[in-house]
């Protein structure tokens, strides 16, 4: 068996970073659709090949090869229609963990519709922002009262915009029963052609993203951006054909999409899907165990739970790979993982609005806390405030150069909101808004947001540097820094902190962590305020 990578790539295999930096290439046919031109092509040639592995905490798993995954999402495509689904339509998936999920997404990919997934999470006032801005047609979710209830109340008065709801097993008035029907749909459907069908440009995705300030602004991706995703899990994640790769994410998050289903699968590795209700480390270890995962991607608040744990009791002969993102790597979490696996720990940097951008790749010796350097495709320079290019060592805003032309994985701008894209997008850059410094050998060190600094009596802090610092004591299971209003300094910086299992909160261990931080880094970054939390 063998994957469709090498039909989008100009290369698969490369010597040194500098060769894959120079020589890689995506290449983009016209009016690319990833549940047709991946998913489908894969159930033609090769039916039986392994694309998801589901399991829950209540003993149910199930395997789905391309055929199935076909046979599946030419139904929902079909079910969707049947209720005035078009071309353009936005229909949003709040689905946490399910199987169903990904049988959505394919189903509205080939329509030609907007899938717009959506963490559980939602209230009341969530649910009607983002049916006011997107216009939702229809919303397809897991059975949780809750979560159904909030999207109940966020419904009144939008009667006219959100038309359907479905929920998986039905039984609440005003829902439809989404197996039941798709069980009854029909399994034949065919590829639009025309007008109806799907163009590169057009959009397939939509996320709502939360900044620092303001209310969650709309990232739009077209239909070509799956295909960017081929250097997030080939060449980052390094996943194989016929592996099995586990990205610890819920469906309701971009990084879903980055390390559970587009690059993967043009990769030929299968996906692994763990349907928790409540995260648990010894689960998930053993879990990842019994199924072989090959390759594996988790923030490190997860690696930091997992090396809590007696790793040794632990098979992890078919683990091969790991990476870490969606956040800094404190360097103990880094050399506690490898000291216990043998596995160097690789780090990555993107946003909901791109691919990973700036990476560890295979052919780097990883530097623990940094990102390491820019992905091909992607131009990224350094930028001060006076929009000058930084020297070594000097922070600045990380920008991708797009004066060449919008790079691919890239969002297509703020849905309905062109002022905001302006903002962050003009004069040939994209401006990320996250703070950085490049060392001298190349790699960047992620500093914080732009608008995260802490100012202290003059002093700019960085919240990584004093959450590094804090993280390698053992009293220290979780942290957070955050930057707190004082009349003489302006701010202070503040820790708010969990503890590890065996140390109770007094005056005498916030003083410790105190001396703690001073000697770690300099003085003047320790935390003046410490709040012990549960």
């Amino acid at each position: 068996m063998s994957s469709l990578l090498e039909e989008y790539v100009s290369r698969t295999d490369f010597g040194s970073y500098e060769d894959f930096k120079k020589n890689f290439k995506i290449n983009i046919p016209e009016n690319f659709n990833f549940a047709y031109d991946v998913v489908d092509r894969y159930a033609m040639e090769q039916p039986d090949k392994r694309a998801l592995v589901w399991c829950d905490d209540n003993g149910n798993e199930l395997v789905y090869t391309f055929k199935d995954l076909k046979h599946y999402s030419d139904k929902a495509a079909n079910l969707f229609k049947k209720y005035g689904i078009e071309k353009g339509d936005v229909v949003m998936l709040t689905l946490k963990g399910r199987y169903e999920f990904w049988i959505c997404i394919l189903a509205l990919h080939k329509i030609g519709a907007v899938a717009l997934p959506a963490t559980h999470m939602l209230t009341t006032k969530d649910v009607t922002y983002r049916i006011e801005l997107s216009n939702i047609k229809m919303v397809v979710s897991a059975d949780d009262e809750g979560l159904m209830g909030y999207i109940d109340e966020g419904h009144k008065g939008y009667e006219d915009i959100l038309l359907h709801k479905a929920s998986l097993n039905g039984g609440r008035e005003g829902w439809l029963d989404f197996t039941k029907e798709l069980e009854e749909a029909s399994a034949d459907f065919t590829r639009p052609e025309g007008e109806a069908a799907t163009k590169n440009e057009e959009i397939a995705l939509l996320y709502f993203s939360s900044g620092t300030t303001g209310l969650p602004k709309m990232v739009q991706h077209d239909f070509a951006y799956p295909l960017g995703h081929i250097i997030t899990a080939k060449y980052w994640q390094n996943v194989r054909d016929d592996g099995l790769h586990l990205t610890v994410a819920d469906s309701g998050w971009a990084k879903c999409v980055w390390g559970k289903l587009y690059g993967q699968w043009i990769s030929g590795t299968a996906v692994f899907v763990y349907d928790y209700e409540r995260f648990d480390a010894k689960n998930m270890l053993e879990f990842a165990s019994k199924y072989g995962v090959t390759t594996f991607c988790a923030p490190p608040t997860i690696y930091r739970f997992l090396i809590k744990e007696d790793l040794s009791q632990y098979d992890f002969s078919s683990l091969e790979y790991c990476v870490v993102a969606g956040e800094p790597l404190n360097p103990e979490v880094y050399e506690r993982f490898l000291e216990f696996t043998g596995l160097k720990l690789m780090e990555g940097f993107g946003q909901t609005e791109s691919i990973v951008s700036i990476a560890t790749y295979p052919w780097m010796e990883p530097k623990p806390g940094s990102m390491g350097k820019p992905s091909p495709e992607y131009d990224i320079e350094l930028l001060n405030l006076d929009d000058e290019v930084c020297d070594f060592g000097e922070e600045g805003e990380i920008v991708i150069n797009t004066s060449k032309g919008k790079t691919v994985g890239l969002f297509a701008g703020y849905r309905s909101d062109e002022k905001k894209t302006n903002e962050v997008w003009h004069d040939g850059y994209y401006h990320t808004g996250d703070m950085a410094w490049k060392d001298e050998d190349g790699y960047f060190w992620f500093v914080g947001r732009s608008d995260d600094i802490i100012k202290s009596s003059g002093y700019k802090i960085g919240p990584f540097e004093v959450e590094s610092a804090l993280i390698e004591h053992p009293a220290v299971l979780e942290c957070a820094i955050t930057g707190v209003p004082d009349a003489t300094r302006g701010q202070i910086v503040k820790a708010t902190i969990v503890l590890a299992k065996g140390y109770v909160a007094s005056e005498e261990l916030k003083k410790q962590l105190q001396d703690h931080v001073k000697k770690a880094t300099a003085p003047y970054k320790y935390p003046r305020a410490v709040d012990f939390v549960d």
